[in-house]
């Protein structure tokens, strides 16, 4: 290209349609210059034979054409600026253009190679022929163009290149930078009017000035949204009314305490207001707002999981609510027995306003604010009277029994009146220890029963619908059957009781149902639970006493009735088949701060599976015997040492897998992490 200002220059400027076309002479004397590349082109071009028509008549592409185009629609807020003197002069622009490269002449000279390779086809076909056929000419006149075919064609793309192509060249002068006609041009640039004191000082403020200087371009505010949707702007909430405000925030957020709330609208407004606007959106749950059902749903919405509409969805994300306002804790599967909507459904009511724990339920997602309850009673009270409602509304439609129902929310009258699932379990228990002597005198009558017929007693069991999709699906619903056994009364006995039965006099070896003791190698209860044990620890390798029985519970309940391991199984016979599987039981040195109960801490695994990974886990197994959590190149490092060889990633991956599960970055036996 030419070096700056010392080399000739060609400018050729073609205006159309705001459009530019400029030409420049590339320097071909310059050591840059590749001659022969520069050679070829042309030949590529314009071909062997130059005349007048050729694109580069110096058999040279000596030459480059640069075309415009438009790089913004909207020049209203650039300006050119010089700085002089001390002063910066601002010039409006009216247009900006961009100049690129123009590869017509690839154009051209794919043109050539097609004409000279349409050449050699029709020689080579001549040479063939004696003569050339002949063809019948079909001659037509044509019609007088109407004034609607004449502007169709007037705008059309080969129309409108053949006006491009037949507009003339126009040769321009280009002056240097130092140039004394480019200095008389700049000067065009600089402000002419006088200097004196009153055009210096500025009588609107700096907001304002700077307005007029970048006014708002009106295509911007036309498709500006009117609200924010998916991402928040708290400059633009801020510019629309408080109602308004509110609606999004809690729309968007679910579930804030007021003060948040207050924080996030500034400390300008007024908190009387807030509590207006907030009550028309929101309910009150254990000193918390809930955005209404009927915002998340709107009219003549559905469900995207069930297609619901939206009239059901609100009831039973109401109920879901009013739940809340009774206890900390619900289940899942208590809120889908009631509300008959599915799982999707009850799952995205409960993320909105809750989280799970593991064995307990969907806890409440933020703690009781006890300082908004007493700071606003009169608040409290009305929300109270909403809420009987409601609750009057739930019991027509989903047929509640009132007498099992609270007099009063507790959510909205203490911490002292909400009930955590630990309390729900010492209910159940002292409810289940007052029914004990009851179930007692049941048993003995139908042991004689038993011995009269001869014949299994069919036993009651909780039927559901089982899924073979894996085991993502057990651990799903493995958070809800917990749930639904730790606030159920066979939960309660679970240490004292087997299938119904007292542990004590299982494990003592007492013949009941017509059976021997299951402990006995040879009968077929042992035989069946020994078959589960080595089925489930051929796919598990490592579990929990507690994972293994919910598993266990699993298996029975897809077990028909009359099933012989229906005949009561006891934790200590659990214990002794999975021992004499060939499993063995790691005494993981569990943190003394442990939330993990007395059967999570009890860990088995498979010490031979007959692959050829048994070495490899057996030495992983070891590592968990002395530590709780442990890294992975810790894992790596000690495997490589024992088994002596270097393991490849995919082998260890391996072992981690049926192993361990990965937690902020450490490594657990399964079942024992605890987050």
């Amino acid at each position: 290209m030419a070096n700056e200002e010392d080399d000739p220059v060609v400018q050729e400027i073609k205006p159309k349609q705001q459009k530019v076309e400029l030409e420049m002479a590339i320097d071909t004397l310059n050591p840059n210059y590749c001659r022969s590349k520069g050679e070829q082109i042309a030949l590529n071009v314009d071909g062997a034979c130059a005349d007048e028509s050729s694109t580069y008549s110096s058999k040279l592409m000596d030459k480059q054409t640069f075309c415009s185009s438009q790089s913004t629609s909207n020049t209203a807020r650039y300006a050119a600026a010089l700085y002089r003197q001390g002063e910066l002069h601002l010039t409006p622009l009216h247009g900006i253009l961009q100049l690129r490269p123009s590869f017509s002449y690839l154009d051209k000279a794919d043109a050539k190679h097609r004409e000279r390779e349409a050449a050699n086809e029709a020689g080579d076909s001549s040479q063939d022929e004696a003569e050339e056929d002949v063809k019948q000419i079909t001659v037509r006149f044509s019609r007088p163009e109407s004034e609607q075919a004449r502007q169709r064609r007037v705008q059309s793309y080969e129309f409108l290149q053949k006006k491009h192509a037949e507009e003339p060249w126009v040769h321009l002068h280009y002056y240097g930078l130092r140039d004394s006609r480019s200095e008389h041009e700049r000067q065009y640039l600089l402000c002419q009017g006088s200097s004196g004191v009153e055009n210096t000082e500025l009588v609107k403020s700096p907001s304002e000035y700077l307005m007029m200087l970048m006014p708002p371009s009106p295509e911007e505010e036309k498709d500006k949204p009117v609200a924010p949707s998916n991402v928040l702007s708290m400059a633009q909430l801020r510019t629309l009314p408080l109602a308004d405000q509110i609606k999004i925030l809690m729309k968007n957020v679910k579930v804030m305490p007021f003060a948040n709330l207050m924080s996030l609208l500034g400390p300008s407004i007024d908190s009387v207001a807030v509590l207006r606007g907030i009550q028309k959106v929101a309910m009150l749950v254990q000193g918390n707002w809930v955005v209404k059902s009927d915002i998340l749903y709107p009219k003549d919405s559905s469900s995207p999981h069930s297609g619901v509409p939206a009239e059901v969805l609100c009831r039973g994300r109401d109920f879901v609510m009013w739940k809340f306002t009774q206890s900390r804790w619900v289940v899942r599967k208590e809120v889908a027995a009631v509300t008959k909507l599915c799982t999707e459904d009850v799952k995205d009511f409960l993320e909105h306003m809750a989280v799970v724990r593991i064995n307990k339920g969907w806890e409440f997602i933020l703690p009781y604010d006890g300082e908004f309850i007493k700071k606003h009673p009169d608040v409290v009270q009305r929300q109270h009277m909403l809420w009987s409602g409601i609750q009057a509304k739930l019991e027509k439609v989903y047929n509640l029994v009132k007498e099992t129902l609270p007099k009063k929310p507790d959510g909205q009258s203490g911490p002292a009146g909400l009930v955590s699932g630990d309390q729900r379990v010492q209910v159940a228990r002292s409810k289940a220890q007052q029914n004990h002597a009851l179930l007692e005198r049941e048993l003995q009558r139908r042991k004689e029963q038993v011995r009269a017929s001869m014949v299994l007693p069919s036993v009651r069991i909780k039927e559901e619908p089982m899924s073979e999709e894996g085991e993502e699906e057990e651990e799903q619903e493995a958070d809800e059957d917990e749930e639904s056994m730790d606030t159920s009364l066979g939960g309660a006995l679970h240490n004292r009781l087997a299938n119904g039965l007292p542990g004590g006099r299982v494990a003592g070896g007492d013949s009941f149902n017509g059976h021997p003791p299951p402990g006995c190698a040879s009968t077929p209860v042992a035989r069946e639970l020994r078959a589960f044990v080595e089925a489930t620890f051929q796919r598990q390798f490592v579990l929990t006493l507690s994972e293994l029985k919910r598993l266990f519970n699993l298996h029975l309940a897809s077990l028909p009735p009359g099933h012989t391991l229906f005949s009561g199984i006891s934790d200590r016979m659990l214990q002794d088949t999975v021992l004499s599987a060939g499993c063995k039981q790691i005494l993981v040195p569990f943190p003394p701060q442990t939330a993990a109960s007395p059967d999570e801490q009890k860990v088995f695994a498979l010490w031979e599976s007959g692959d050829m990974s048994d070495q490899h886990r057996q030495v992983l197994l070891e590592i968990f015997s002395k530590n709780y959590r442990v890294r992975r190149n810790l894992i790596q490092s000690r495997l490589t040492q024992e088994c002596g060889e270097d393991l490849s990633k995919q082998e260890v991956d391996k072992v981690l897998k049926d192993c361990c599960v990965s937690y902020g970055g450490m490594w657990y036996l399964k079942g024992t992490v605890q987050s």
